[in-house]
């Protein structure tokens, strides 16, 4: 069995603060398998219908096991989850509860509560660098093509199958159980679009018409695919100047693998390594900082910042991600830092070793791993 051991630690650390955990993350990703790899674990698996019965009365089901530590896995299964939860947070501390799902929370009309200030919330993301470690292959030319699921990194050929596969059961289990939409194809069609254009600004009119639906339900396509993890809407950072781009959010599909497929992309070249190292990047601040309050900068002069945090009385961090850090151009952060002076700046680049620094006219830029991004990012 592999142990995913950063996970398992995030996990404990998070029954730490709340006696009541919500792991989500998108089907496939592993969830199941993290679960039963926890010790002393009493799993119940909510897809079952004889598990469902026995939590019809979730005062009797929790009195039962108290002091025991259950996950509750697909518990969106439920006819009324968000009742067993409170309960658990409200009258059974003792109790520790890792509830599954592959949507946030607030996504099924079944959570009406939707349990603020009971919880804990975790995000599995696809595989990270820690994993594959774990998963004793840390080939990263592997990861990017074959993606971060763990069946689809693990399997000896290329899946092409197991991609389309993976997405007619997510329109048949997460979509319809969820969200109920009515058309497939065209919420299909708009699924293999954004895959394949991962990475770019998005404009809602340039997918309605392929689609054969309207911008609004474009709108509302990508905001199912959001709270399902499927898609990242990554917002501009901006202070309102009229020479920034305000509005218009970068949107990337959630897993290397599902856009290399999509792009038709069966061996990697040269050039298809820079879009994806950027997606790793992203999903690596994702898993670290678990949040999706990462921005992105442009002006409309053309120059953009691949990522910049911000955080509470902090100064704006700027990273830029290189697959090679020779490709590296300094005027991006000119124009960032002519806007906003102060801030760490950062090249994340996949062939630096060990981290280093340079000047450019007056902005001090600093070389790293990403491994060592990781640990200098606040969380």
């Amino acid at each position: 069995m592999v142990h995913r051991k950063w996970w398992k630690n995030l996990i404990e650390e998070a029954w730490l603060e709340k006696n009541v955990v919500w792991l989500s993350g998108i089907r496939r990703v592993g969830k199941t398998f993290l679960c039963r790899s926890l010790p002393d674990i009493e799993y119940f698996d909510c897809e079952l219908p004889r598990t469902r019965r026995s939590m019809d009365d979730p005062e009797s089901f929790l009195e039962s096991l108290s002091d025991r530590r259950i996950v509750l896995d697909e518990v969106h299964r439920l006819q009324n989850p968000a009742q067993l939860l409170k309960i658990a947070a409200d009258h059974f501390p003792a109790c520790r509860i890792l509830a599954t799902g592959s949507s946030t929370l607030g996504a099924s009309a079944k959570f009406k509560d939707t349990l603020s200030g009971r919880k804990r919330d975790l995000w599995l993301t696809p595989m990270t660098t820690l994993d594959l470690t774990d998963f004793e292959n840390e080939d990263l030319h592997h990861r990017l093509l074959r993606g971060g699921l763990p069946p689809f990194f693990l399997s000896k050929q290329l899946p092409e199958r197991d991609f389309q596969e993976w997405v007619d059961a997510y329109w048949a289990k997460d979509i319809q159980e969820l969200f109920r939409l009515q058309s497939r194809n065209s919420f299909q069609k708009f699924v293999e679009l954004l895959l394949a254009q991962s990475g770019g600004i998005f404009e809602a009119t340039r997918f309605a018409g392929p689609c054969e639906v309207s911008r609004t339900t474009i709108s509302n396509y990508l905001a199912v695919l959001e709270a399902t993890f499927v898609a990242h809407v990554i917002k501009p950072f901006n202070s309102h100047r009229p020479t920034e781009i305000v509005s218009a959010p970068k949107v990337f599909g959630f897993d290397t693998g599902f856009v290399c497929y999509h792009r038709g992309w069966n061996e990697l070249r040269a050039d298809d390594y820079g879009i994806l190292w950027e997606h790793f990047v992203l999903n690596e601040m994702q898993a670290s900082l678990q949040t999706r309050k990462i921005n992105y900068w442009r002006d409309k002069r053309g120059h953009e910042v691949d990522f910049v945090l911000v955080r509470p009385g902090n100064k704006p961090i700027a990273i830029e991600s290189k697959w090679s850090a020779d490709g590296f151009d300094p005027g991006n952060l000119y124009a960032f830092r002519k806007q906003y002076p102060s801030g760490e700046n950062y090249v994340v680049a996949r062939d630096v070793k060990r981290k280093y620094s340079r000047k450019y006219r007056d902005i001090s830029v600093e070389f790293v791993s990403l491994p060592d991004l990781i640990a200098r990012i606040p969380r």
